[in-house]
């Protein structure tokens, strides 16, 4: 049986031990409340020796006695809201489902998981209705005893109240939880029972202010990037694991931006031990990319054969385009999904956590980001500016093509890194990002022709071989041609403009 997802939204309440429920009808909304059932609930928390999960507000427990025994996996997903993932109990003292802990593999990599703590619940469930009998939301009045697994500190003993949403609108949990405060609960002091038992962990660092990045050095600037874009990386793993349609790409540019700014604080940094991570993190986006790239392609050249008319689509084409992408598209899941469950993937996110920590700076590290930043920044103008002018001498089509190719790539550097100047260069390197931006996402366009076409001709000779028309492969292959020659007219426009505007202002 597949695993199960829903979102929940809730609110917890510490509440004193005589403290009387109040009358849950006088919430707005609340027409009626149901006699209370009541559970004994036994939940066993599992996480790494270090916390990891609890560190990154990740919850995982085995629960039975009530009406939703088996393994929840919490995840968050905005205010008041997680995600709960649910699997079958399975037999006392198994092991973490492994659905559930490839969903947490980029926190918990090879460290194991194992129970430590356990929670036993009295519940008294109050299901609250409106006036056509749906229940808006259920409040839990929680009797709890939690105990530390390997600890000599004594049971921790509780009483909490719990609002869940279930039909109702937000506004609902907004009136029941000022019933609650009014009968004299406080917003709990734990957002969880296992965090209640366990305490206080230590989390990753708080991104510095803007105000503090501008005044900050490079190394500052550099080490809060890699934090920040190493957590999206994160962040984006599990949401290719969870199916999320535009993880696959967001996962890929935290990577790209990871690359980029080594690349560009190279200067700084120790080279012997950015460099191979510098290719590991080539080897992740290579290997996201079929998906992405299959799902592009797909969307794009089923929008342009739609745009044509109905007599200039012949034979299967539409249906060829569309099965045989959907396919690629399909494959590429897979192998994204083998490079994420791959040792060679751990082991690239324990080096980004050791740059993390202790980024490899050199001795310049400590110099001002406002006077560091604007010589890297020329760094990759002037690579820019060689990337384009390797598009003037390339000797035919297929060079300028990579030429091309290869001026985008150096665009999108001078962008990314521009965008981590902006604290301390402000409007400056905004201005950069900006014009970068544009040129790359030219730049982008013909790229895209130059792969669609390559397609077009694959699927065209196949639909030939086959015994099938292949016109409308040469009618799409035509007009992305000409969506390339746009976007080189265009590319040499934005050009003229950068040219203008920015490299004197950068190379000065």
């Amino acid at each position: 049986m597949a695993a199960s997802h829903h979102d929940e939204t809730e609110r917890k309440f510490d509440v004193e031990t005589r403290t009387v429920l109040p009358n849950l009808t006088s919430a707005e909304g609340v027409v009626s409340v149901d006699q209370p059932s009541e559970f004994q609930l036994e939940a066993v928390y599992f996480d790494t020796p270090d916390y990891d999960l609890a560190r990154n507000h990740i919850t995982l427990r085995r629960r039975t006695g009530g009406p939703d025994d088996g393994w929840h996996l919490k995840l968050p997903a905005g205010p008041d809201t997680r995600t709960e993932v649910r699997e079958q109990l399975g037999p006392a003292g198994g092991d973490v489902p492994d659905p559930l802990r490839t969903r947490v593999r980029a926190i918990v990599r090879d460290r194991p998981l194992a129970p430590i703590v356990i929670v036993n619940t009295t519940r008294r469930e109050y299901a609250l209705r409106d006036a056509e009998g749906a229940v808006l939301a259920r409040v839990c009045d929680d009797s709890v005893l939690g105990q530390l697994l390997g600890d000599d500190e004594p049971d921790q003993t509780w009483r909490e109240w719990e609002v869940e949403l279930d039909v109702g609108p937000a506004s609902v949990l907004d009136a029941v939880t000022a019933v609650l405060l009014a009968a004299g609960a406080a917003p709990a002091s734990a957002g969880s029972k296992l965090g209640r038992v366990v305490g206080e962990i230590p989390v990753i660092e708080v991104r510095p202010s803007k105000k503090q990045l501008a005044r900050g050095s490079a190394g500052q600037l550099l080490s809060a990037h890699l934090t920040e874009q190493t957590a999206r990386l994160n962040e984006h793993d599990a949401g290719v694991r969870a199916g999320q349609p535009e993880s696959v790409h967001r996962l890929r540019i935290a990577a790209r931006r990871l690359r980029s700014a080594l690349s560009t604080f190279r200067p700084i940094l120790d080279r012997t031990l950015t460099d191979p991570v510098q290719e590991e993190l080539r080897w992740l986006g290579q290997s996201l990319a079929p998906a992405r790239d299959a799902q592009v392609l797909r969307e794009h050249l089923l929008a342009l054969a739609s745009s044509e008319p109905d007599e200039l689509i012949i034979g299967s084409a539409v249906t060829r385009i569309d099965d045989q992408l959907r396919a690629d598209h399909q494959t590429g899941l897979v192998g994204a999904r083998e490079a994420l469950d791959s040792e060679r993937y751990r082991r690239l996110l324990d080096a980004l956590d050791t740059l993390v920590a202790s980024p490899p700076l050199r001795q310049h590290a400590d110099t001002s980001a406002r006077t560091l930043m604007p010589r890297l920044l020329a760094r990759d103008v002037k690579r820019l500016r060689r990337a384009v002018r390797a598009i003037e001498a390339a000797p035919d089509a297929a060079h300028r093509d990579v030429a091309f190719h290869e001026t985008r790539k150096k665009a999108k550097r001078l962008r990314y890194a521009a965008e981590v100047a902006a604290p301390p260069l402000g409007k400056r390197a905004r201005s950069l990002a900006t014009s970068a931006k544009r040129a790359q996402k030219v730049l982008g366009a013909h790229q895209d022709s130059v792969n669609a076409r390559g397609r077009l001709r694959e699927l065209g000779v196949q639909a030939h071989l086959a015994g099938d028309n292949s016109f409308t492969f040469g009618r799409l292959h035509a007009l992305e041609q000409v969506r390339a020659e746009r976007a080189e007219a265009e590319f040499e426009t934005v050009w003229n403009r950068f040219s203008h505007k920015q490299i004197p202002r950068w190379t000065a």
